[in-house]
């Protein structure tokens, strides 16, 4: 057993750091009190090839697997970044995997080079007002008119949305009552029709620069061509998508609690109180090296849940806990980063607060913490299924 990074992998960091350096803790600093799309570091990481870094070859993507994908958004968010960078180009990662799954060649060719070069941005539109995580039960329509459909609904925090050019969308295609299972949901990659979509920006705690919204979709229509695989079959497509989508935005937040731990470190070795640093105090030092140790651990099942995605082997438990593990250990690390600077951990300057914030994100989505825990319960130890 090795736990390693491979020579390509080192290099994969090491470039990412690179390409992030000029995109300093100031200039993220700056997105979030103005907000404004990062769209200059969008196009840095667009002109260095990495925005299809798990994208087949043929179309213009690098074609390595999520243990490289995570690699990458871990050390993005892990300069400083956070979850504001990595916002930035995490749907470039997961979010066309069922068009590389299930898309024909043609959708493939005409889809994936536009959105790895930059030129396409994408939303990932899905969770409805009333739904929620009960995503069977999605009631935005699309109701099939010959060559086309034609879309009406609602969506709820979609992020990129103010953004995008195209839009990957699940909607029903079939009335719920008359649905077994998970049949009823179509998945489509269609253009992001401005005059048949309005789009709500959500004010919120953090995240600033990359904007969430509200959806109201009236009368949109989609091309039959932009239907991903078969009708009423959609639900089962972006199944593909959750587990890499869990493993990213867990090494994301790990990469987040490790920025937040390397400023608590610097600060508690530069303060003096009462003539000595305050780092050599282990009220201070204990809760930080707990910190470092919770984010190992967390990073280590990371790694383990993109190893088994990319051997092809079942990972639903270790890519679920993964996420849950680095949220809560990232939240911490970003808490007591705060603490480590006490007053001035309040002030927008030392940047933890703005950390703590965007902390949040990888806590609420995609996936609540109990959910999980539910999962956890009825998959891996057989309990009774409690929702």
């Amino acid at each position: 057993m090795n736990f390693a990074f491979t020579p390509e992998q080192e290099q994969i960091r090491d470039a990412i750091e690179r390409v992030c350096t000029p995109f300093d803790a100031d200039y993220w600093a700056s997105k979030d009190r103005d907000g404004g799309f990062p769209e200059d570091f969008h196009r840095a990481l667009a002109e260095s090839g990495w925005l299809g870094i798990a994208m087949p070859e043929e179309f213009g993507g690098a074609g390595l697997g999520i243990s490289e994908a995570s690699l990458m958004m871990h050390t993005i968010s892990a300069t400083g970044a956070g979850l504001s960078g990595a916002s930035a180009v995490h749907m470039n990662i997961f979010g066309l995997h069922p068009v590389v799954v299930f898309g024909t060649q043609a959708q493939k060719q005409r889809m994936l080079p536009q959105l790895i070069s930059g030129k396409d941005k994408a939303c990932f539109a899905v969770t409805e007002p009333n739904t929620g995580l009960n995503t069977l039960k999605l009631r935005s329509f699309a109701k099939r008119e010959g060559d086309h459909y034609v879309v009406h609904g609602q969506k709820v925090f979609i992020s990129t949305a103010q953004e995008a050019s195209k839009m990957l969308l699940l909607a029903r295609t079939k009335p719920v009552e008359e649905c077994k299972g998970t049949e009823g949901l179509s998945l489509f990659y269609t253009d992001f029709d401005r005059s048949r979509i309005e789009v709500r920006e959500i004010d919120k705690m953090g995240r600033k620069c990359v904007d969430t919204n509200q959806l109201f979709i009236d009368g949109l229509r989609v091309s039959l061509e932009d239907r991903i695989g078969e009708e009423n079959k959609g639900f089962e497509y972006i199944l593909h998508g959750m587990n890499p989508e869990r493993i990213l935005i867990a090494a994301e937040a790990v990469g987040l609690g490790r920025a937040a731990l390397a400023r608590a470190a610097g600060y508690a070795n530069e303060r003096e109180v009462f003539g000595r640093p305050i780092g050599k105090n282990q009220a201070v030092q204990h809760p930080l090296a707990e910190s470092w140790m919770e984010l190992e651990a967390a990073h280590l099942m990371v790694q383990k849940a993109a190893w088994l995605y990319d051997q092809g082997k079942p990972c639903g438990a270790e890519a679920n806990s993964a996420k849950f593990l680095a949220a809560e250990a990232s939240y911490r690390a970003c808490e007591r980063a705060i603490f480590t600077h006490g007053g001035m951990g309040y002030a927008r300057e030392f940047h933890v607060e703005r950390y703590l914030r965007e902390a949040w994100i990888p806590r609420l989505a995609p996936v609540s913490p109990q959910l999980i825990l539910c999962f956890i319960a009825e998959k891996v130890l057989g309990l009774p299924k409690s929702y």
